[in-house]
């Protein structure tokens, strides 16, 4: 619908308790929610014509064996679910675990050196042992080379989309593509006929950023689409590694920069990558969380002591997405399980269990 994104979406939807909710509420209740005006509502009352467009897209989905991932639901990928500006729907082919336990970028410029070539494979093959997942963006040069560094050591990987999951770009990697799909998957928010519009490759970046632990920059240049990757990865307190490069290689500009700025963990080998994301354990063991009984609490409230449970903290609006709960009801059980000194409240809305 026009002018409803991903973050207009959560609110509707947070504030009315689901879609069908939304499309089913009165104007004046939606006037009511933030960032809602005349126009989106206009949008959502006139909605036959999307409702028509979805059932399409359904079908097709059905039809090609595509896995239509909604925020909402529990296949969603959940390094995703904190991510302010997520996709609400991702488009998925494939078999891989998009909440495989360990899941690393790997991403680079499109005009790779035989430099980076190597780097890149070395690092494949260096945390090979360790079964990650490995994500990038099916486009030629570093991304490519990953994906079939990754292909050749039997290890899941995933090509993050900037078109529709009908139209292989480039279509030279269609093959590789094919391969990916068997051993991996291929992963877009835009739906089937979308063509590689230029704009669609930096929205791209933010999943392949916030779908991974860390994200390894092999070649970049000082813009790029590798850069974006790096800087939304920073945004969402994931961990960033940049391979340093030869001062007078403009392929090593954007990694270099990104070092000597302290915005990136210098990569000397693949030993770097399992201790900056403690693959090897080194850096500490997290307890087991205690056995709660469900006996103990409402079903509104075990969920989101799930949700704490699951994750360190959470801000209240994050909650309520998660728990698709109305943020008044979330922030009235919040208020209740800290009197009780099951929660406490953090800086900034957050809460975390005690």
């Amino acid at each position: 619908m026009p002018g409803i994104g991903p973050l207009i979406t959560r609110n509707l939807v947070s504030y009315c308790g689901s879609a069908q909710a939304v499309l089913q509420a009165p104007q004046a209740k939606l006037l009511k929610i933030p960032g809602v005006g005349p126009g989106t509502v206009k949008a959502l009352h006139n909605h036959s014509k999307a409702l028509q467009q979805a059932e399409q897209i359904v079908r097709r989905a059905e039809k090609d064996g595509v896995q239509l991932l909604y925020y909402t639901r529990p296949n969603y990928p959940t390094r995703l679910r904190p991510v302010p500006d997520a996709p609400v729907l991702l488009y998925y082919l494939g078999a891989a675990d998009l909440n495989h336990p360990r899941s690393l970028a790997v991403v680079g410029t499109r005009q790779a050196t035989d430099y980076g070539r190597e780097q890149t494979e070395k690092l494949i093959r260096g945390v090979a042992g360790y079964q990650p997942l490995i994500v990038s963006g099916l486009a030629y040069g570093i991304d490519i080379i990953a994906h079939r560094a990754a292909l050749q050591e039997g290890l899941p990987t995933i090509g993050v989309m900037a078109t529709g999951l009908d139209i292989i770009y480039p279509a030279a990697h269609r093959r590789t593509a094919e391969k990916m799909v068997e051993q991996g998957g291929l992963l877009t928010e835009f739906p089937f006929g979308t063509q590689p519009d230029k704009y669609n490759f930096p929205a791209r970046n933010r999943i392949i950023a916030g779908l991974t632990d860390g994200t390894v920059v092999v070649e970049a240049a000082r813009k790029g689409g590798a850069l974006i990757t790096a800087e939304l990865a920073q945004e969402y307190n994931r961990e960033v590694l940049a391979v340093p490069g030869r001062l007078d290689q403009s392929a090593s500009e954007g990694c270099n920069h990104l070092i000597r700025n302290q915005q990136a963990v210098i990569y000397t080998s693949p030993a770097d990558v399992e201790q900056v994301l403690n693959w090897d354990g080194a850096l500490h063991h997290t307890p087991p969380a205690p056995v709660l009984d469900p006996s103990d609490f409402s079903p509104e409230e075990f969920r989101l002591v799930g949700i704490l449970q699951a994750h360190k903290e959470r801000q209240i609006d994050e909650l309520s997405w998660e728990a698709q709960l109305p943020i008044n009801q979330v922030s009235t059980l919040l208020l209740g399980l800290e009197f009780r000194g099951v929660v406490r409240a953090l800086p900034g809305k957050k809460f975390a269990l005690m």
